[in-house]
């Protein structure tokens, strides 16, 4: 099965024409949001889904009537996966257009670089990828799992099946470093030797060398949390070097860029994966939310996953929490996220912890096999429990931190 990836969302806005001023926002007569992600460029694989389902989101609010009377007018951007146009842009959508929130950022890194801004200008923002952990700050939401729902899951099951010699490959920015300090944690937790980790850029294709090292360690199995489109490569790669057959594979990410269409059957079959969603939950509420999504995107085969997934909750839970507070207001709708809010997805139900300002969801492990995942396990309910351990933005609400592990 061969998937062009470029085809798979239509439409995805860039940067909207001739803006204009906005001295009361929640005056006009529709209110404003923004969406900001990286539907071009070498993150465009896990954005353009991200976009579209963000897209799909406010429509459906607006084919409902819209809230408390007032239709939702969303300003797309395109970062075209270049972090310098996530600050231009989040200064924009809050100063320029006075939007409601923002909705965006696909890496760690470009979250880093919207966080503050838009906290500086008071305006509320919700975070959809999955991510480090630790992020500390009253402003935002998000709704992304963290390490201590899938790495601490998804470990000692792979553990099990392959052994407890562990060595991993990861994308070389706070993401992929953090991540990695928490698979060694939980390796050493549970009884497991960590055998070292290597960290790649974006735009790695060759890993050669890498794999060479690997032969030589000879690892149970790799866990392998790579980045971006580039790292298709990695999988090509791995069964070119006839490891495939020797050394099991598993990621909390792998899916996410939806590698298992744009690789063969024989490049990720059996792979471990994690994930708060994914297509295959068999409900008729994903059911439904497959066959809508596959129109919003434009493919006949839905490119749905974990990120667009939460990136369409997200304005969902924004939605319920202004009906829940009778407002647009950032002050009265971050009060009633903060009231253990839940929004029951096609997914499972999320719900706001309000401490921390990230949710509890349902987990799954999963194996890739025939360009889909036959579903494992799965943990119901799993909170936050990584950021929820050092975050109290209830004792502490001025916090604007990021805490690490080992920090």
């Amino acid at each position: 099965m061969t998937v062009d990836r470029r085809t798979f969302v239509k439409g995805c806005a860039g940067v909207l024409a001739t803006p204009y001023l906005v001295k009361n926002a929640f005056a006009e007569e529709t209110i404003k949001v923004a969406s900001i992600h990286d539907a071009s460029g070498v993150l465009d694989i896990l954005g353009k889904p991200m976009a579209a389902m963000t897209q799909m989101a406010i429509d459906e609010i607006n084919a409902g009537g819209g809230l408390l009377g007032k239709k939702i007018e969303l300003k797309s951007y395109d970062t075209q996966s270049n972090n310098q146009l996530y600050g231009q842009y989040a200064t924009e959508a809050a100063t320029r257009y006075k939007v409601a929130a923002v909705f965006g950022a696909v890496t760690s890194a470009s979250r880093e670089i919207v966080r503050p801004i838009l906290r500086r200008y008071k305006t509320l923002y919700f975070y959809s990828t999955q991510y480090e952990g630790g992020v500390c700050d009253r402003n935002i939401f998000c709704l992304g799992t963290t390490p201590g729902q899938k790495t601490e899951k998804i470990i000692p099951y792979a553990m099990n099946k392959f052994g407890k010699r562990v060595y991993t490959v990861a994308a070389d920015y706070n993401f992929g470093h953090i991540v990695s300090k928490w698979h060694e944690k939980v390796v050493t937790e549970n009884g497991g030797t960590f055998e070292g980790v290597e960290f790649f850029p974006l735009e790695q294709t060759d890993f050669g060398p890498t794999l060479k090292k690997i032969q030589s360690i000879q690892p149970d199995f790799v866990m392998a949390d790579l980045v971006g489109s580039n790292h298709i490569g990695f999988f090509r790669q791995w069964v070119s070097s006839g490891m495939a057959d020797r050394i099991g594979l598993a990621s909390t990410i792998f899916g996410t860029g939806n590698e298992q269409l744009f690789t063969n059957p024989r490049e990720h079959n059996g792979i471990l994966t994690s994930a708060c969603y994914f297509p295959e939950i068999d409900t008729p509420e994903n059911k439904d939310f497959i066959a809508r999504a596959a129109k919003a995107t434009g493919s006949d085969r839905s490119p749905i996953n974990e990120l667009p997934a939460m990136s369409y909750y997200a304005p969902q839970l924004w939605a319920e929490a202004v009906r829940s507070a009778g407002s647009f207001d950032r002050d009265a709708v971050t009060k009633a996220l903060e009231g253990n809010l839940t929004y029951k997805g096609p997914g499972g139900p999320i719900t706001v912890d309000a401490e921390s300002h990230h949710v509890t969801h349902d987990i799954y492990i999963a194996e890739a096999w025939d360009h889909g995942f036959k579903i494992l396990e799965r943990y119901e309910n799993l909170p936050p429990s990584d950021t929820a351990a050092v975050c109290d933005l209830a004792a502490n609400p001025s916090d604007t931190k990021q805490y690490v592990l080992g920090n």
